[in-house]
C-alpha cells in the first residue's frame, strides 16, 4: 500500500533532517542527488522545513558559475541546548553545546570524596549551571551523562553500586529538579565511550567490536551489528569481575579485587611499572597507569631494557581479559581505550595483538583509542544530540 502525501512528506523531511546532521550544511541540489528527491519535492521540503524553524540559510556554495551562488541549509544550531556530564569517583566534567554539536563551554572540577552527599552533589550540579550560564544557554533541553556503575535496563537508572560514591545516584535527580524542562538521562561511561568510538573515532568502520576501558578501573562495552548490548541486568562488560590467574585471589559480588582489575587497572599497572623502576607524575586527574605508560614509551624501548620488560608485562595482562572477551564474542575488533589505552597507542595495542595471535585462533584487530579520555563526555553528547533531534525534528 502506497504511503499517504502526509505521510510521505514526513519521510522525506526526516530524511533531509538526518543528511543535514550527518553531512552538515547542503544546498538543495545536493539534497536532490542525495535524497534521490525531484527537485520540486526537494523545493518544497525545504520551504516546509524553513517555515517550521527547523533549517535556516547557512551561507552560500563557493561554485563559480553565472548568476548567484546556491544557498546552503543547515541545522538552526540554536534551536536547543545540550549538556553531557562525565561523571567519575573523583570528579565530573561538564559540556555544553548547541544542537548540531558546536561546543559553547566546558569546564571539570574534582570532587573530594570525604565532603558527604549533599555537598559532593551540590558542587557538581553548581558547576554545571555555572557551565550553562556561560554557554549562553537559557533553556537546556537535554542533558546526557556518563557515570561508572550499572544502569537499570528497564527505567534507565543509576544501579546502587557497591564501592561507587552515593552522590552519585543522587546527581541526577537533582539536576533534573534544577534543570525541570530538560530531560536528564544516564548511562553507563564505557557505553558511551564504545558509541562515540564508533561514530567519531577508531571503530568507524566496524559493525561489530568490543571496547576495553583502561583507565582508574576496567571496564567493556559490546556493539554487535551496531547496536550496543547491555544485557539482562544492564551488566555486560563488567570485566573488571573477570577471574583471571595472577591476580592470588577471586573477586566478590561485593569487590572486583582478585579479578582482571587487579592486573590492569591504573593502580596495579603502576605497581608493575615500579617493580621495573619506572615511575611518572600523573597530570590533573589522569589515571597514575596512564602516565607511566606513556612515560616508557618517552624513554624508548629497546630489547631488554626496563620499558621494554614493562610494556611486554603489560601486554601479557591486557591480552588475558582480550582473549576472554574474544573467545567468548568473537568481535574480530578491539579498541584499548580510556586515558591508559590512549597513552599506549598503537605500540601497546600492537603488543597485545601479538600475544592475542597466539592465544587465540579468531582473528582480532587490536586498535588503541582515537578518542582518550574525552570519549564519555563525547559519548554523552552524541546520545543528548540525537534525543533532542528525534523529538524535535521528529527523527526516529
Amino acid at each position: 500500500m502506497p504511503a499517504s502525501p502526509r505521510t510521505a512528506r514526513a519521510i522525506n523531511d526526516r530524511l533531509a533532517l538526518q543528511l543535514l546532521q550527518d553531512e552538515g550544511p547542503l544546498t538543495a541540489g545536493r539534497l536532490k542527488e542525495l535524497t534521490g528527491l525531484s527537485r520540486p519535492t526537494v523545493a518544497d521540503l525545504v520551504e516546509r522545513l524553513t517555515a517550521a524553524g527547523l533549517i535556516e540559510v547557512a551561507g552560500e556554495a563557493g561554485e563559480q558559475r553565472r548568476g548567484p551562488n546556491a544557498k546552503l541549509y543547515g541545522l538552526v544550531a540554536d534551536r536547543a541546548q545540550l549538556a553531557a556530564l562525565d561523571v567519575r569517583t573523583e570528579g565530573v566534567a561538564v559540556r555544553v553545546s548547541d544542537l548540531v554539536g558546536r561546543v559553547l563551554a566546558e569546564a571539570s572540577a574534582p570532587i573530594a570524596g570525604d565532603i558527604g552527599t549533599g555537598p559532593a552533589v551540590e558542587q557538581a550540579v553548581t558547576l554545571v549551571e555555572r557551565t550553562v550560564k556561560e554557554a549562553g544557554a537559557d533553556r537546556l533541553h537535554t542533558v546526557g551523562i556518563g557515570a561508572p556503575g550499572l544502569i537499570d535496563p528497564a527505567g534507565g537508572e543509576l544501579r546502587n553500586s557497591i564501592g561507587l560514591p552515593e552522590w552519585h545516584r543522587r546527581l541526577v535527580a537533582a539536576l533534573q529538579e534544577r534543570f525541570p524542562h530538560a530531560r536528564v538521562s544516564v548511562e553507563n561511561e564505557t557505553n558511551l565511550a564504545a558509541l562515540a568510538e564508533q561514530r567519531e573515532g577508531a571503530a568507524r568502520d566496524r559493525d561489530t567490536f568490543v571496547l576495553l576501558w583502561l583507565g582508574h578501573g576496567t571496564g567493556a562495552a559490546v556493539v554487535l551489528d551496531r547496536t550496543l548490548r547491555r544485557g539482562a541486568s544492564g551488566g555486560t562488560g563488567e570485566i573488571g569481575f573477570l577471574p583471571v590467574p595472577g591476580t592470588g585471589g577471586l573477586p566478590s559480588a561485593a569487590d572486583c579485587e582478585g579479578g582482571f582489575h587487579s592486573l590492569a587497572g591504573s593502580a596495579a599497572i603502576t605497581a608493575l611499572a615500579a617493580r621495573h623502576g619506572l615511575t611518572a607524575r600523573a597530570e590533573g586527574e589522569e589515571p597514575s597507569g596512564a602516565a607511566v605508560v606513556r612515560e616508557a614509551l618517552a624513554k624508548g624501548a629497546p630489547e631488554g631494557s626496563p620499558p621494554f620488560l614493562f610494556l611486554d608485562a603489560l601486554a601479557d595482562r591486557i591480552a588475558i581479559g582480550v582473549a576472554s572477551v574474544v573467545a567468548v564474542l568473537d568481535p574480530g575488533c578491539v579498541v584499548l581505550a580510556g586515558e591508559i589505552g590512549q597513552a599506549g597507542g598503537p605500540e601497546l595495542a600492537g603488543r597485545v595483538a601479538e600475544r592475542l595471535r597466539r592465544m587465540t585462533p579468531l582473528p582480532t584487530e587490536v586498535r588503541p583509542s582515537l578518542l582518550g579520555g574525552t570519549a564519555v563526555l563525547r559519548g554523552a553528547l552524541l546520545t543528548a544530540r540525537e534525543s533532542a533531534q528525534g523529538e524535535l525534528f521528529g527523527t526516529p
